[in-house]
């Protein structure tokens, strides 16, 4: 409230940005650079698309933990995770690039964030050094950004089918290496986030479907109430049931990016065998199935006795 009122004294056209999120704010014209007022300077706020804080909110860090952001860069996603752990724990902010991370490292300086290390690993490297380290990690992954078409129309004729292609097995590659780095047994519970600011099926269900295949991994709900599901089937192809679990976000419906968030939860180590793992899945699918009839028939029980007259009081 006082940021929005500092910037409105300014000129600025200051709204909530929607009721899924507390803190963010919209803009919607500004006279003056919104990355040179005071209160920007300050560490008062930071510049991203909507759509950037649903991998996080996703994610839901929480502070004490040992986390990881896998391609950091600027800075936007790793502020928000650090925000919401209460700079407490710990964030590894991870990129490739050189010159974006120095522009990660000027803005969580600038926005008072101190439970972060910045690194520069190539993210297809991250288990050899962090191997079943971290508690949660966001993998918010390189694509070819054709969800930004919309604001961006260049995308549409910079991007070829060999390009995407192309981003989909650099996808693949970060996508195995960032579980690997992730501890099931960590205080998040083995939690990732895999996300993308493309609507490309081959970015998205093709490539978390992929890591469904080769790692001891499930899909569970992003706990984002908005957004469409995500695809089962698409065209020729078959994905898992379970990735209508992951949302989608498109500009013409959300009014924000094209964007996917889709959550994991690793369950063992290792990679998957080429037999007898799909079993193992399936146990611990049908294991989780039994509870939910369990509570199903607990609830019709329950149910059953309040007709009775009972007081319908539980445990």
């Amino acid at each position: 409230k006082d940021l929005a009122n500092a910037l409105l004294k300014r000129g600025v056209t200051v709204d909530p940005l929607a009721d899924w999120s507390k803190v963010g704010l919209k803009i919607s014209e500004s006279p003056v650079p919104l990355g040179a007022t005071p209160e920007y300077l300050g560490g008062h706020y930071m510049i991203q698309s909507a759509a950037s804080m649903c991998p996080v909110m996703a994610l839901d860090p929480q502070p004490g933990e040992r986390n990881l952001d896998a391609s950091a860069a600027p800075g936007g996603k790793t502020s928000y995770m650090a925000q919401m752990m209460r700079n407490e724990g710990s964030i590894i902010a991870n990129d490739i690039s050189k010159t974006r991370q120095l522009a990660t490292v000027a803005n969580l300086a600038r926005l008072g964030v101190r439970n972060t290390v910045a690194s520069l690993i190539d993210g297809r490297l991250l288990a050899t050094k962090w191997k079943n380290h971290f508690d949660r990690v966001l993998l918010d992954t390189p694509c070819s950004g054709l969800g930004v078409a919309s604001r961006d129309p260049s995308v549409k004729v910079q991007r070829t089918m060999p390009d995407v292609k192309r981003t989909v097995r650099l996808q693949k590659e970060l996508i195995l290496a960032a579980i690997d780095s992730l501890n099931p047994k960590g205080k998040g519970g083995g939690i990732m986030v895999y996300s993308t600011c493309s609507v490309s099926v081959l970015e998205n269900e093709e490539v978390v479907n992929y890591a469904l295949k080769k790692r001891h991994v499930k899909l569970v709900d992003t706990g984002l109430d908005f957004g469409k599901p995500g695809f089962t089937r698409y065209q020729d192809r078959r994905f898992h049931p379970s990735l209508s679990l992951t949302r989608r976000f498109y500009p013409h419906v959300h009014n924000m990016d094209g964007f996917f968030v889709s959550k994991l939860r690793k369950y063992a180590n290792g990679p998957k065998k080429a037999s007898g793992d799909d079993e193992e899945e399936e146990a611990v699918e049908a294991e989780e199935e039994k509870e939910k009839v369990a509570v199903q028939k607990g609830k019709k029980a329950a149910g059953k006795g309040g007709k009775k007259g009972d007081a319908g009081k539980s445990d």
